[in-house]
């Protein structure tokens, strides 16, 4: 048997392991929390395709999904020491910064094409500023939806009705503090859990985008869904602490992918709204509009809070809305 010298040894070694460097940078680790056919899943795969072919092989963009690599708050955490490159968080940045909870403002958004001037005059500025204060920068502006309330008690026509419902949330402040302001008995939750909880009654409903409730199985265990469109959020594509790592060349790639995403993701929300909603009516839930001025006039606290409270907060929704139509 023949033995290796110690220096070629060593070089064959060094050779391994150098290969093994390699490979590993160049795997561009993707997480998010969406479902099977949700649309944080839809536009994942839509960012990774088209960077993946540009990328060429020099780099590959891998999507971990349905909580694959945690909840929001985790991944934001792996994100922040490096040991995740990207991941797409929504409510939970208003955990991170107040000024994120803009989007937790109660009827702020008027339709996606408000929500397009807004993403390139409101959010490409003090929100992507606030980010990078807190070690993320944001690589595109994508969709979660409008928001519509579940529940097995009863229809929600007037805030009134959420009176005592348990009801799951996001993690954030403001989303609990303005379910709580209409009389519900909010809880934060990671996705993840929600659907064991709607299924014991830990949980009477959640609030959600109809396609990521419907991705989560809701509808098998919801009775009553109303049409409250109570909050837009949108949904970032985020770097942290491996992005300077990445050659610039690959960097260039994911920033021009993501903003080219952007539009896809608002169409493809738009279709899947209308989509959706009848497969929720064919699985049996009773579908309802909610009573929108009483929603509206209920949830004037929220905004006068958010005012006074968060740094330039009048001052952003005064902005938002001066980009009405």
């Amino acid at each position: 048997m023949k033995f290796l010298k110690p220096a070629f040894m060593a070089a064959a070694i060094s050779l391994s392991l150098g290969a093994f460097g390699a490979s590993a940078e160049t795997e561009i680790r993707l997480g998010h929390v969406g479902g099977p056919g949700s649309l944080f899943e839809i536009t994942a795969n839509r960012f990774a395709e088209l960077a993946n072919e540009r990328l060429d092989g020099v780099a590959e963009v891998s999507v971990y999904g349905n909580s694959q690599l945690g909840s929001d708050e985790s991944m934001l955490r792996r994100l922040r020491l490096g040991s995740l490159d990207l991941t797409i968080p929504s409510t939970v940045m208003s955990s991170e910064d107040a000024q994120f909870a803009l989007f937790e403002m109660p009827y702020l958004i008027e339709n996606r094409e408000h929500m397009k001037r807004v993403r390139d005059e409101v959010v490409r500025g003090p929100l992507v500023e606030a980010a990078q204060a807190r070690g993320f920068r944001v690589l595109g502006v994508w969709e979660n939806g409008f928001r519509q309330i579940t529940n097995n008690v009863r229809p929600i026509v007037v805030p009134e009705d959420l009176d005592g419902i348990k009801l799951r949330t996001p993690s954030g402040v403001w989303r609990i503090e303005m379910f709580r302001s209409y009389g519900a008995a909010p809880s934060p939750m990671s996705l993840s859990e929600v659907f064991v909880a709607l299924q014991t009654g830990a949980m009477d409903g959640q609030e959600n985008p109809l396609i990521q409730a419907y991705s989560s199985r809701f509808q098998e265990v919801q009775e009553y869904l109303s049409m409250s469109n109570h909050v837009y959020t949108p949904a970032y594509l985020v770097a942290g602490a491996s992005w300077n790592r990445l050659p610039e060349e690959v960097r260039t790639v994911l920033e021009e992918v993501a903003v080219e995403v952007e539009d896809f993701a608002l169409e493809e929300g738009a279709r899947l709204d209308e989509e959706v909603l009848g497969l929720m009516e064919e699985a049996g839930m009773e579908v309802n509009e909610v009573d929108f001025e009483a929603f509206s006039e209920a949830s004037q606290p929220i905004y006068e809070k958010f005012a006074n409270e968060v740094d330039n907060g009048q001052e952003l929704i005064d902005q938002v809305n001066a980009l009405r139509e």
